[in-house]
């Protein structure tokens, strides 16, 4: 017998929204889970016009997350699970309430608005009977999923350096100042923390690297920056890293994130490279995955075809040549998720991030903010 279908509850995601859609399209695309509610905004008229907008019953439109949780409880079709995804001041009081609720939660990166914030959160997963899973989708891609496994299996040789990019160039001006939405939370450290950039991509190039690799960042030297004039968060970010292989020095690392890259649209790119070969991804091109060995031979990996592993086989949907993109990388992760819920807990292979993951995004975040502001200098990075 199959396992039902999930009923979701979406937080956020209402008007305006870019992920918002996103999530309800991967969330449904698998027919794991279909959106039957929402608070799609914390003004109620934009809230009953995102639930529009979705095709929700206007009475599953609710005016606030707890008026939605408190309601949906006393229905014998409330929702099994929440989708977060509204800015980060929001992302642990709504975690934390649908917890308690006994319901699932599926929440957007960063976890939350500060790493005390989000110990806090990892108390209430530890005892709830929900998951917690976390939306970082490039975890999603087969051939990340390839990268991972290639590593783990030798194929590069020892583990020698890691270098990872995020490259956007939408905010080059002052996008905030105009009324942008996307913009406006992004800019403001209230909603979204003490990282801005660092925060919202940044984080995703750190945690891209440490899935791949399979090694944990333990230090790093910061120099973050505010490059266009009254911003006040960081809109460029440079970051040495060590990674741990077990020795004293370490594996060393380069992030580079900026959102001012001028004409730069989504570069998020990985290179790893070990004593016998390099790998290379890159989102913008994400079917293909390059390896070059050191005797000099190239060999590009297709997703779909015969010759990647059972992990990327596994998060592949289309037959080689049929490009896959950003939707289906996040439904591998809904698909993870509802898969993890069945099943009463998350896979124990990592390969969706939980809160763990969460705890490491904000500490990196938080402790390479203020070493930047101290004026750099290489310091541990604690959990």
């Amino acid at each position: 017998m199959s396992n039902p279908v999930l009923r979701l509850g979406l937080i956020g995601g209402g008007p305006g929204s870019f992920i918002g859609p996103v999530h309800r399209m991967a969330a449904e695309l698998d027919g794991r889970f279909r959106l039957v509610a929402g608070a799609f905004s914390s003004d109620p008229d934009r809230s009953r016009q995102g639930g529009a907008a979705y095709g929700v019953d206007p009475a599953r439109a609710y005016p606030s997350y707890a008026a939605m949780i408190a309601a949906e409880r006393e229905r014998a079709d409330g929702i099994d699970a929440v989708a977060i995804v509204t800015p980060n001041h929001v992302h642990v009081p709504a975690s934390v309430h649908a917890l308690r609720a006994g319901l699932h939660v599926m929440c957007d990166k960063p976890a939350a608005l500060t790493l005390a914030e989000m110990r806090d959160l990892a108390e209430v997963v530890a005892g709830a009977r929900g998951l917690y899973a976390l939306t970082h989708t490039y975890t999603g891609y087969p051939l990340v999923r390839e990268a991972r496994a290639l590593v783990a299996a030798g194929r590069i040789g020892r583990l020698r350096k890691v270098v990872v990019e995020y490259s956007q160039g939408w905010l080059s001006t002052p996008l905030e100042t105009t009324g942008l939405k996307q913009a406006d939370w992004r800019t403001d450290p209230g909603r979204s923390g003490a990282g801005g950039c660092i925060g919202d991509i940044g984080v995703h190039a750190f945690n891209l690297a440490e899935f791949v690799t399979g090694a944990l960042v333990t230090r790093l030297c910061a120099d973050l920056s505010i490059l266009v004039p009254g911003r006040r968060l960081d809109d460029d970010c440079n970051i040495l890293l060590r990674f741990d292989d077990g020795t004293a020095a370490g594996v060393p690392g380069v992030l580079h994130a900026s959102q001012i890259a001028a004409g730069d649209r989504n570069g998020l790119r990985l290179r790893v490279f070990g004593t016998e070969a390099g790998l290379d991804w890159s989102q913008e091109t994400p079917n293909t995955l390059t390896i070059n060995g050191l005797d000099g031979r190239t060999e590009v990996l297709h997703a779909g075809g015969g010759a990647v592993g059972a992990a990327a086989q596994a998060a592949t949907r289309l037959p080689i040549g049929h490009p896959e993109g950003y939707i289906e990388a996040f439904a591998n992760l809904y698909r993870d998720f509802a898969a993890a819920i069945h099943a009463g807990r998350l896979p124990p292979d990592g390969t969706l991030p939980g809160v763990d993951a969460g705890l490491r995004g904000m500490a990196f975040i938080e402790t390479a903010v203020a070493n930047s502001a101290a004026g750099g200098g290489w310091v541990q990075l604690a959990v």
